[in-house]
């Protein structure tokens, strides 16, 4: 029987401690008891463990759960990609965020864009508690070994400009000659027997405007297409992810 994975809150060498609304969901939902095993997430490691201690939450206290960690379990790491998403429709975004995380990509920057909405621009800072809520939740459904890293949003521009080493991609309508598919060939190529890190934006509803474009090029990111259907943000980023996890996993 596969065993429940959980991600720690806090760890050492040898115990793991969830608190909060997993420790909650495991004691009054799954009964959990001393002695149950389950697969728990600590230090970005994955062990296989056992519930030693419980603390139900009674008196208006926070519930919690302590782990023995018995034995580090193989796990997949995350793959090497950061998604660089303008900000959208949030249940749009959030469903991204969290299909995101399930194939495994390793960072998610919000940025805001010149055709980012102002009111959704305005109300990012306030929703990104909630967006690492998400994917700290589909990390531990997808059996992740870590949960990706959610930034603070920022302006598209400070996030173009700023100094990188990773291969820098970016989704754009006009382009109609090089594909996602070909600059993976090439940056794959290019790293010899490294996984390549990249990282690929993908623009608001309406896509781009021209100063943006003009930007990225200015910057050194490569223009690429998916193809020649116009998809909406969050189609766009999976699909993306897609075509990675096709070539490097």
């Amino acid at each position: 029987m596969t065993r429940r994975r959980w991600i720690a809150e806090q760890s050492d060498e040898a115990t793991a401690t969830l608190a909060g609304a997993q420790a909650e969901h495991m004691v009054r939902v799954l009964r959990a008891q001393p002695g149950v095993e389950a697969d728990v997430v600590a230090g970005g490691r994955v062990f296989h463990a056992v519930v030693a201690g419980i603390s139900d939450g009674g008196s208006g206290e926070t519930a919690e759960v302590r782990f023995n960690l018995i034995a580090e379990v193989e796990s997949e790491p995350a793959m090497p990609v950061t998604l660089v998403i303008s900000i959208f429709k949030f249940d749009h975004m959030e469903w991204a965020i969290e299909k995101a995380t399930e194939l495994g990509v390793a960072a998610i920057v919000p940025v805001i864009a010149r055709r980012t909405e102002k009111h959704l621009a305005l109300a990012a800072t306030k929703r990104v508690e909630r967006w690492r809520r998400i994917a700290h939740e589909a990390a531990q459904q997808s059996r992740r070994s870590d949960v990706p890293a959610i930034h603070d949003p920022l302006k598209l521009s400070d996030h173009v400009k700023a100094a990188s080493n990773l291969k820098r991609i970016v989704l754009a309508e006009q382009e109609r000659t090089a594909t996602l598919r070909g600059a993976l060939e090439e940056a794959i190529g290019a790293a010899g027997a490294e996984m390549p890190d990249l990282e690929i934006a993908i623009g608001p509803e309406g896509g781009w405007a021209p100063d943006e474009e003009a930007l990225f090029d200015a910057n050194g990111w490569q223009a690429v297409s998916l193809g020649p259907r116009i998809l909406r943000a969050e189609t766009a980023a999976i699909a993306a992810l897609a075509v990675v996890a096709s070539m490097l996993e």
